[in-house]
């Protein structure tokens, strides 16, 4: 037997082995409500589809058969015998099973689009469709040249500390509200630098400890992230989780949904990719590094950004009347995986490491974009560095409003940590806020109108 057909044999079993494994151990683990429930159901009062993407193994098929399991009937098309039936006689499918439906891993048979399409304009009732895919070029392709105006795009990401805790979804005004304070009630000073610190906290945001969960460990979270498995069952093996996950991605995903060849410099390549997050891109270096040109370069990133892997975020440049970088900022959006790619298998070689900075800018970035998604946003979030080196981490932008972080992993926060806040709220004006994310459990006051507060968002307790 050739040795790839013989790979490709093993990995199928794998794959299988590891299904039976999930459903088996899922069956036995306690559910833990995401947030995107509520989005899904908002969703399906006004869109007849509803498409909930995001990386492998987020827990998309767990949230739609739990949540939605008795009102809609559920087929998977990862099973080759189903997906070859529906795509050998599509109206015979869709017949024997009209719905309301859940239809699982969409990817795999994106043809079926155009007959959802024709039978919701034959008769148009909402939430009638629930759709799982991992995003791939040609599923969303096909979603918004088919699906136009009669589809919600959803993305479920891994878990984040506050679902964890199981805390109850606020907004992003009181979380942003919370977190940072009003701007109304925190006005630069006559001389133009901020208030007294006395002015500039809410006494009740420091009284209420009490309300103030704190979130999962600092380190076990770099090292073990927000995916369901390795996330909530201390007893699955860390890397080999990591390991396959990484083999099905690049093998399924890569390799068959993207067509990409030179899967062992594309591994390569990720290795490289992973090496970098918390860092500016730089491509031409990236290319010269592994010796791929630079189309090759992009492509690939647009691969790894559409499988939910990774995220680039602009610099920001609006007031400051021009782009002071150009590049974007690249993050994984797992920090449990970047520290595995990173090869950092324990506790302490994280923590006494040189990746430790990056991975904790990676964890709160990460909890950020996920607080957006998970109400149906892609949020504007951005970073700033100035020609001269100072930087800010992240610059969310909401209403008019400037909420600037600054990311360190001590659990000292000291004022010199917010030096480059200081300096870049002088320039943003009187609209903007400024925190230092840090690995505490409940926030001090740092600077004039600069809070240190928790690296997730778990704290909040209306």
């Amino acid at each position: 037997m050739d040795g790839r057909l013989l790979q490709r044999k093993h990995l199928e079993a794998y794959c299988f082995l590891q299904i039976c494994y999930s459903m088996l151990y899922l069956q036995n683990m306690e559910y833990i409500q995401r947030y995107l429930t509520n989005t899904i159901r908002k969703a399906m009062v006004s869109f007849p589809a509803v498409l909930v993407t995001g990386a492998r193994q987020t827990g998309k098929t767990t949230l739609l058969r739990t949540e939605f399991g008795t009102s809609h009937d559920y087929v998977s098309l990862e099973r080759p015998d189903i997906r070859n039936r529906a795509l050998a006689d599509p109206v015979g499918f869709f017949t024997q099973t009209p719905g309301p439906l859940i239809l699982d891993e969409i990817q795999y048979a994106p043809e079926l689009l155009h007959y959802i399409k024709e039978l919701i304009d034959t008769r148009r009732r909402p939430g009638q469709w629930l759709l799982t895919g991992s995003q791939s070029f040609s599923l969303m392709q096909g979603v918004s040249q088919t699906l136009a105006g009669r589809v919600a795009v959803l993305n479920l990401d891994p878990l984040s500390v506050r679902e964890l805790s199981q805390q109850p979804q606020v907004s992003p005004e009181d979380m942003l509200e919370w977190m940072f304070g009003s701007a109304e009630k925190h006005p630069p000073s006559k001389a133009g630098g901020m208030s007294d610190p006395v002015d500039t906290v809410d006494a009740e945001f420091f009284r209420n400890d009490n309300k103030q969960a704190a979130g999962p460990g600092f380190e076990d979270w770099l090292l073990r992230g927000g995916f369901p498995e390795p996330c909530l069952n201390k007893q699955v093996d860390r890397q080999l989780w990591f390991s396959g996950y990484l083999q099905t991605y690049i093998q399924r995903d890569v390799r068959d949904l993207t067509q990409v060849s030179d899967l062992e410099t594309f591994y390569k390549f990720l290795l490289l990719v992973a090496a970098r997050t918390g860092q500016l891109l730089n491509m031409t270096e990236l290319g010269n590094e592994i010796g791929i040109a630079g189309p090759t370069v992009k492509r690939w990133l647009s691969v790894l950004k559409t499988s939910q892997l990774i995220c680039l975020l602009p610099p920001y440049h609006k007031n400051f009347g021009k782009r002071l970088r150009k590049s974007p900022k690249l993050y994984l959006l797992d920090p449990g995986l970047a520290a595995f790619m990173l090869g950092l298998h324990s506790q302490s070689s994280i923590l006494q490491g040189p990746s430790l900075g990056a991975l904790a800018e990676t964890a709160v970035a990460a909890e950020w974009l996920k607080f957006f998604r998970q109400h149906g946003e892609e949020p504007q979030i951005y970073y700033w560095q100035s020609s001269g080196g100072k930087e800010v981490d992240l610059i969310i932008e909401r209403d008019g409003r400037l909420y600037a972080l600054e990311v360190k992993a001590t659990a000292t926060p000291r004022a010199e940590h917010g030096k480059n806040l200081k300096q870049w709220l002088k320039l943003a004006g009187a609209n903007a806020r400024g925190a230092l994310a840090c690995n505490i459990n409940k926030p001090q006051a740092l600077l004039p109108g600069i809070r240190a507060i928790p690296w997730h968002l778990n704290a909040y307790s209306d």
